[in-house]
């Protein structure tokens, strides 16, 4: 079973000034303190609605710490890879109309 130890108040913390920095309105189910039913919800300049959540313990790679984050969008339906907090907003921001 996966484990969530990566997941810290300071982690969500820079996810969140990351989604608020790029302009994104956003929320969290405040779950941090059980990090695998943790989401952020953030909607795209189109309108589109992102889920982020954080990454299971075995898709993170040990060489890269901070990417942490996969963001999801339903309609067109699309999964990032496991990225950092700036980059999964920058991958938000950058998905084309």
């Amino acid at each position: 079973m996966a484990t969530f130890g990566h997941i810290t108040r300071e982690r969500c913390a820079q996810l969140g000034r990351a989604l608020t920095a790029a302009g994104l309105s956003w929320t969290a189910n405040g779950r941090q303190d059980k990090p695998e039913f943790l989401t952020y919800t953030a909607t795209d300049a189109h309108g589109r609605e992102w889920s982020i959540s954080p990454a299971t313990s075995n898709q993170i790679t040990p060489s890269r710490p901070a990417s942490i984050w996969q963001a999801q969008c339903t309609e067109p339906m699309h999964r990032s890879p496991v990225l950092s907090a700036r980059a999964v907003v920058d991958h938000i921001r950058a998905f084309p109309a």
